[in-house]
């Protein structure tokens, strides 16, 4: 699975808006919609952010693992 998936996918079974993710983040909304589609390559920092938001391993978001 890719990772824009899973970044999708956590986004929507938390209920929330690209906008919010985008304030955690500290960017915008479109820059976080482009992670999402594919369009830029997640940073490190970011992955890392959200792993820890969303209580999951960074594998499980990069698709390396099935286990949260």
């Amino acid at each position: 699975m890719e990772y824009q998936k899973r970044l999708h996918d956590l986004r929507i079974d938390h209920d929330l808006r690209q906008e919010d993710i985008a304030q955690i983040l500290k960017t915008t909304s479109q820059a976080y919609g482009m992670y999402e589609n594919g369009k830029r390559s997640l940073p490190i920092e970011y992955l890392i952010k959200l792993a820890k938001f969303y209580d999951v391993s960074s594998d499980y978001i990069l698709g390396l693992s099935d286990k949260k």
